[in-house]
């Protein structure tokens, strides 16, 4: 998969506001989170908070670890990375067209 179709992937992964919001709860946690805790904020079941990070998982921005019946999540920041490295070049790319 090239640089491009990743970010593709993440860009979609983070339009959903509810995977949003299990980013910043694994970001916070700072650890792995069990998928029953992931889903207390929300008023979906566990399937529905699964298919969402199944998502995030696919977009490469969690990992998961199966211990026992159950599985772990916890946050995978460096994709989240690529896109501010990648905005950041955006914005002193707009700079530079803008001053000429």
């Amino acid at each position: 998969m090239g640089d491009n179709d990743q970010l593709k992937d993440v860009f979609e992964a983070i339009a959903d506001p509810t995977r949003r919001q299990l980013i910043r709860l694994l970001a916070e946690a700072n650890a792995e989170v069990p998928l029953h805790e992931l889903t207390k904020p929300f008023p979906m079941g566990r399937t529905a908070v699964s298919k969402h990070l199944a998502i995030l998982k696919s977009a490469g921005l969690v990992i998961d670890r199966k211990i026992g019946r159950e599985t772990r999540y916890r946050l995978n920041a460096s994709p989240i990375r690529e896109i501010q490295h990648w905005v950041a070049n955006m914005k002193r790319l707009n700079q530079l067209l803008e001053e000429e």
